[in-house]
C-alpha cells in the first residue's frame, strides 16, 4: 500500500527550505499545479502555516514555473525586497520582502487571469456541499471574500475565493484552491467567527491595505481534484445592521452580472457565452443582502438546497 504524501504542515522547516530552495515544492490547486521555488526564509514559514493541508508530491508536470526571490545587488541589504518571478521573468515591482507570501499569492493569481484560458474564469468564489456548486461573485468590498470564509468554517467545501473556474465542456466547476485572502475589517471578523481557524500574518499596508491569508480546511485541500455541478448563484452584499434579503434575479442580469465578473470572457468569445449562458439559465441567482454572517450562511444553505431539489424534482 503506497504512503500518503505528506502535508507540508507536518515537514520539517529545514527539508522545506531545502525544497524551495531547489525549486522543487509543487502545489496543487485542483485546476492547476504550480512548481514554486524561493531563498527567503520568512516566506518558507509563511507558506508552510497557510499551505499546511497541502500534501507535498512530486508532479510530473506544472502549469506554472514560479519563484520567490530575494532583491538583487545593494536591494538586497537595503530596503530587501521580494521578486515574484514566472518563468523566469519578473513581470511586475517587488513587494517589500515582509511580504513575500501576499506577492506570491497576488503573483499566483496574476498568473491564472492571465495564462489560464483552458477554462471560462469567473471572478468568483466558488463553494460547494458535495457536488452541488454554489457561485459567488461581486464586486471588491462587497463582503465576497468574508462570506465565503464563513460558509467554509461552517462546512462548505472551498474550490476557490478568486476564481469560478467553469469548464465549458462540462459545465462543471473545478477547484482552484488557494487561501483566502481576507482584507481590512474582515480578517478580525473572520478571527473572531471561529475558533479552529488558521490565519497567517497580517501584512499592513499593502497595495491592497492590510491583508490576511485564511487557510483551506483539509477536508477542502483532499477533494481539490473532485468538480461541483453548479446548482446556485449568489451575489453578495454586506450592508451594516441591513435585515437579510434574497432577492431572485432575471437571468439575464445573472449573466451580464457574471459576464462582466469574468477574466477571460472576451478572450473566448462564443465558448465563454455559451458556457455563462447555461450556467445563468440553469442555476437561480439571487442578490443577497445582509449584515449577519450566521443568516446568510443559513440563507445560502436554504437557497442551494431548494434548487438541488428543484433540479432533480425531489
Amino acid at each position: 500500500m503506497t504512503a500518503e504524501p505528506p502535508r507540508l504542515r507536518n515537514l520539517s522547516p529545514v527539508l522545506l527550505r531545502q525544497r524551495l530552495a531547489n525549486a522543487s515544492v509543487e502545489l496543487d490547486y485542483g485546476a492547476a499545479v504550480v512548481r514554486v521555488g524561493s531563498d527567503l526564509a520568512g516566506f518558507v514559514a509563511d507558506l508552510q502555516r497557510v499551505y499546511g493541508a497541502f500534501s507535498l508530491a512530486d508532479a510530473t508536470f506544472a502549469d506554472f514555473h514560479t519563484q520567490v526571490r530575494r532583491g538583487s545587488g545593494v536591494r538586497a541589504y537595503l530596503r530587501p525586497q521580494s521578486r515574484f518571478l514566472i518563468d523566469g521573468i519578473q513581470p511586475f515591482d517587488p513587494f517589500p520582502r515582509e511580504q513575500a507570501l501576499a506577492h506570491f499569492e497576488w503573483g499566483v493569481n496574476w498568473c491564472f487571469a492571465q495564462r489560464f484560458n483552458q477554462h471560462v474564469l469567473l471572478h468568483a468564489g466558488a463553494l460547494a456541499l458535495a457536488d452541488q456548486g454554489v457561485i459567488m461573485a461581486a464586486p471588491p468590498g462587497s463582503g465576497k471574500s468574508t462570506l465565503t470564509a464563513a460558509m467554509m468554517l461552517r462546512g462548505f467545501r472551498l474550490l476557490s475565493d478568486e476564481f469560478g473556474v467553469l469548464c465549458p465542456r462540462s459545465g462543471q466547476l473545478w477547484p482552484m484552491l488557494k487561501p483566502l485572502a481576507l482584507k481590512n475589517r474582515s480578517i478580525d471578523v473572520i478571527r473572531d467567527y471561529a475558533d479552529d481557524l488558521i490565519l497567517g500574518p497580517v501584512y499592513k499596508g499593502t497595495r491592497k491595505g492590510d491583508v490576511a491569508h485564511l487557510a483551506p480546511g483539509d477536508a477542502s485541500v483532499d477533494a481539490r481534484r473532485l468538480p461541483a455541478r453548479p446548482q446556485l448563484v449568489i451575489f453578495p452584499s454586506f450592508r451594516e445592521g441591513a435585515a437579510l434579503r434574497a432577492r431572485r434575479l432575471p437571468a439575464a442580469d445573472a449573466f451580464a452580472h457574471l459576464a462582466f465578473n469574468s477574466f477571460n470572457y472576451e478572450l473566448l468569445g462564443a465558448t465563454s457565452f455559451n458556457a455563462v449562458a447555461d450556467v445563468s439559465e440553469s442555476c437561480p441567482a439571487f442578490a443577497l443582502e445582509y449584515s449577519r454572517l450566521d443568516e446568510a450562511v443559513d440563507a445560502v444553505r436554504t437557497l442551494l438546497a431548494d434548487a438541488t431539489a428543484a433540479r432533480t424534482g425531489a
